[in-house]
């Protein structure tokens, strides 16, 4: 079944909808990082709602260590354990993979490695990451990969890609079965594949082609900012987007700034998710059309304008940069809270303008303006 629906291009930008059990997502669009089920910072799903969340991103891995994805199962399933009713993806488990090198070994059954908790041996390869995800009851599933860093060596990451393929196609496999059981939570669980490839081109496009013979539900690219430049990233999106299929959609997994964001959806990219905008804000950096700055500077000590004017977030309805500068520096945690909120509401904003954008058939000038915007600093 093909829940995406392409409702306009402009140039390479895509304008689509996905239809999925727990609601509609209007795309590009944010999907705003809830690792353990919240957004670290004191947000709530109802705050979510607020600041114009379509979807949000929870990590299997963690979910999986505490508090454990066969409990949250018994509870309901994520949704009624965090009290969202809107779309939910789950991400694999296999950036944990990547993160956790020190502490892995990969076989192509799986990987064990060891819990960053308390150190227990934990074993993953495709068939348990499906179960978890199932366990879970996302609206989307993402398959099991390997995460190679961008600067591998060639030989590494053709046979890292090759297993992944082989992974791919077990997820798959389970997947389907667990859609069938009786007890499964949410029997219409999708499933997104993953691209790798590093930045070999041939060794992306050769993926991508694969891949997409597979139809699955929607295509993701990983293994990018992971250590190239912005411009191999680009560069990769170029080459490798034409070769996924242009009826589903193409999530840019752990991307980015909002120029990324901005330079990816030129790109024909739907999805983006990024720990960014929430784990910049608990350090004071907010974000702007003109660029990011840091409320703690003394600079801000008496500045009472709110933290970008026209922004319509709860912070900055109510609060100026003076008071919010005092909290952070006091150790109040409504500091902290108050920053989440604006930068998730920047970027939630900021993907609402580029779909207006692509509706309008003005991408291109919105791309041009809004780069040379934010470069231009506060």
């Amino acid at each position: 079944m093909n829940s995406y629906t392409l409702i306009k291009r402009d140039g390479r930008a895509r304008r689509g909808r996905l239809n999925t059990v727990h609601g509609t997502v209007e795309t590009p669009v944010f999907m705003n990082v809830g690792t353990v089920g919240a957004i670290k910072g004191a947000v709530s799903a109802l705050d979510l709602k607020e600041i114009g969340c379509q979807i949000e991103l929870s990590n299997t891995y963690h979910l999986h260590v505490r508090t454990g994805d066969e409990v949250i199962k018994r509870l309901g399933g994520l949704h009624e354990f965090m009290v969202w009713d809107r779309p939910i993806l789950t991400d694999s488990g296999g950036f944990q993979v990547f993160s956790l090198a020190g502490l892995r070994k990969i076989k192509e059954e799986g990987v064990t490695f060891a819990s960053h908790i308390d150190g227990h041996r934990i074993f993953m390869g495709p068939e348990e990451s499906m179960r978890i995800q199932s366990n879970l009851g996302s609206t989307i599933a993402m398959a099991f990969d390997e995460c190679p860093d961008a600067r591998s060596e060639r030989s590494y990451v053709e046979e890292s890609v090759h297993r992944t393929e082989r992974w791919l196609e077990r997820c798959k496999r389970e997947l389907d079965r667990l859609n069938t059981l009786p007890d499964t939570i949410n029997k219409n669980q999708m499933l997104f594949g993953i691209n790798q490839g590093a930045v070999f081109e041939d060794i992306r496009t050769d993926n991508a082609d694969l891949i997409s013979e597979m139809d699955l539900d929607g295509y993701a690219i990983g293994g990018l900012a992971v250590g190239e430049t912005h411009e191999e990233m680009y560069h990769i999106l170029d080459v490798t987007v034409p070769h996924l299929p242009q009826d589903k959609p193409v999530y840019l997994m752990g991307v980015g700034t909002p120029v990324n964001i901005v330079e990816a959806v030129y790109r024909g990219v739907d999805f983006f998710d990024c720990v960014y905008p929430s784990r910049n804000a608990r350090h004071g950096q907010l974000y702007t059309h003109h660029g990011k700055f840091n409320i703690k500077n003394a600079v801000y000590a008496e500045d009472m304008r709110p933290i970008e004017e026209g922004c319509d977030c709860p912070a900055c309805r109510t609060y100026s940069r003076a008071y919010i500068r005092h909290l952070i520096k006091a150790g109040e945690m409504l500091g902290l809270r108050l920053c989440v909120l604006h930068n998730l509401y920047f970027y939630n904003r900021l993907m609402k303008e580029i779909r207006d954008a692509i509706d309008a058939g003005i991408f291109t000038s919105f791309h041009d303006k809004f780069i040379s915007d934010y470069e231009s600093g506060l």
